[in-house]
């Protein structure tokens, strides 16, 4: 009997083999790619594996499965079980797939059965429920899609990411990254968030990826929910100096540096100034390469804009010592104004000394060693810089734009009344212009797109290209020479920046 038997496994074997050279595909699957519901009535998959972290949507989205993974939403549910958090407290609905961050609008998921499928922070807690869709994944209206922007607080990263311990959704909602400009391409083209995605290369699908209108600067614009290898899931990273992919300096360094034939004021120049390439360099005037203009850019702050606008502190009760509010720092504010609990606030009218603000950004790496000596160091370079800069331009109406003297007060509003041809030359970049651009760029209050980190960004720079601007106006067009104060500024800047300069040549003794 056995080769019997032997004889017809040999045949069998031969039969399947003659049967697949003329099958184009065989597919083995021991079952469904996805699992039933655990919570039917919500059609939330969740985990196709728990043990594994193996979603259910990652069967198909292989990509976005091994990238999620390494993700601390994967971990959500293991931060509270290793503080032996209290099943019953609340926090567990955000450490989990549930109703928060999607369309769901009533109990679903983890909130009606606490089930090991639906731990961590899955797929569908942003996209909503994926049963239908993987069912029929062609039919286009069961494609589960997320939200980018925070317009339905319970449809997007504001269902968890808020409140006094999780304030990230509530700081952002009160800086100027919840805004949007719809009024110029400018707009369209720097302050909608899809445009942003788009330019970097984020194509993947989402609710408003089509509609009509702008969308801010929302959660998803900076960090790919999906996953990313910089920290905090960010699209780009934050501690490089290169302005190709310092995630700040990819919105924030548009228009630095002035030059023939462009525009005479910057534009979101921040990048530019705190890495010492921004501004007009008169002519002749040459900063060594080789002094850091800023430390603000040195080794000493390796997150660059993101040390001291983006900062995690917590914040208690002097009295009771009892914790009132955790700040993230997502009001990207660097010296917040703070309330009356010490909770900063988006208001930034009070008084630039503590405790009015928050100063605590600046004491990082050792570099200023209390908040009032960061505020001492904060006051002496916004009056040098405004000292220099009223030489320039004194814009005395408000109105930030050079009128005439005396209207406005200053050089260039002497040359606007007397050579008003040196500050519209569209071509050239005239001494008039270029000073125009470093004045905009470093003095307060004088234009609205300059840097306005009130000389805190780089204070070398400011004060050596707006001394060097005052040299070169005078030498330009014979103008008076500023009171003695202000020219032993002007050399001190100078000789600070170790710029190289033509020495002043009064007017009587320049060569035409």
């Amino acid at each position: 009997m056995v080769p019997v038997l032997r004889s017809v496994a040999r045949a069998a074997l031969l039969a399947l083999v003659v049967a697949g050279c003329t099958t184009t595909e065989i597919v083995y699957r021991d079952r469904e790619p996805f699992n039933p519901p655990v919570d039917a009535a919500s059609g939330l998959l969740g985990y196709y594996k728990a043990s594994t972290k193996q979603t259910s949507c990652g069967n198909c989205h292989v990509g976005h499965q091994t990238r999620w993974k390494q993700t601390a939403h994967a971990s959500a549910h293991k931060t509270l079980t290793d503080r032996n958090i209290d099943p019953t407290r609340t926090c567990w609905a955000c450490h989990a797939t549930t109703e928060n961050g999607n369309k769901l609008s009533v109990a679903s998921g983890y909130n009606v059965k606490a089930d090991s499928a639906y731990n961590d922070v899955q797929c569908e807690s942003c996209h909503g429920p994926g049963t239908l869709h993987v069912q029929d994944p062609s039919v286009k209206v069961n494609q589960p899609l997320a939200r980018i922007t925070m317009t339905v607080t319970g449809q997007s990263c504001a269902a968890c990411h808020t409140g006094s311990h999780h304030g990230f959704a509530d700081e952002w909602a009160q800086s100027g990254h919840s805004l949007v400009a719809t009024t110029s391409s400018c707009g369209a083209a720097c302050h909608d968030g899809r445009t942003v995605l788009t330019a970097w290369g984020a194509n993947t699908n989402y609710v408003e990826k089509d509609s009509t209108g702008a969308v801010p600067t929302t959660c998803a614009v900076c960090h790919d929910p999906h996953g990313s290898a910089n920290t905090a899931q960010l699209r780009f990273p934050i501690a490089t100096s290169d302005p190709e992919q310092n995630l700040c300096m990819k919105c924030h360094m548009r228009r630095g540096e002035a030059v023939d034939g462009g525009r005479d004021t910057p534009h979101a120049p921040q990048g530019f100034v705190v890495l010492g390439t921004g501004g007009y360099r008169p002519a002749g005037v040459s900063i060594d390469p080789n002094i850091s203009l800023t430390t603000h850019a040195s080794s000493a702050n390796p997150r660059l804009c993101a040390g001291c606008h983006v900062n995690r502190y917590t914040i208690t009760d002097p009295t009771s010592g009892n914790f009132v509010f955790s700040s993230t720092g997502h009001l990207f504010k660097a010296i917040p104004c703070l309330n009356a609990q010490g909770v900063p606030i988006a208001d930034g009218s009070c008084a630039f000394t503590p405790p009015a603000r928050s100063f605590k950004s600046c004491l990082g790496s050792g570099c200023h060693a209390t908040e009032s000596i960061a505020a001492g160091r904060l006051a002496l370079a916004r009056s040098e810089i405004e000292t220099l800069s009223a030489q320039i331009w004194t814009d005395l109406n408000g109105n930030q734009s050079i009128d005439a003297a005396p209207v406005d007060g200053g050089y260039l509003a002497i040359i606007k009344r007397d050579r008003p041809a040196e500050l519209s030359n569209p071509t050239v970049i005239t001494p008039a212009r270029g000073a125009r651009f470093n004045v905009t760029t470093f003095g307060e209050n004088r234009y609205a797109n300059g840097d306005r980190s009130r000389g805190v960004h780089n204070p070398f720079l400011a004060r050596a290209l707006l001394g060097a601007s005052i040299n070169e106006l005078r030498t330009a067009y014979a103008l008076p020479a500023p009171p003695a104060s202000i020219s032993a500024l002007v050399e001190q800047s100078l000789q600070a920046a170790a710029v190289r300069a033509p020495a002043f040549v009064s007017a009587s003794h320049r060569s035409e």
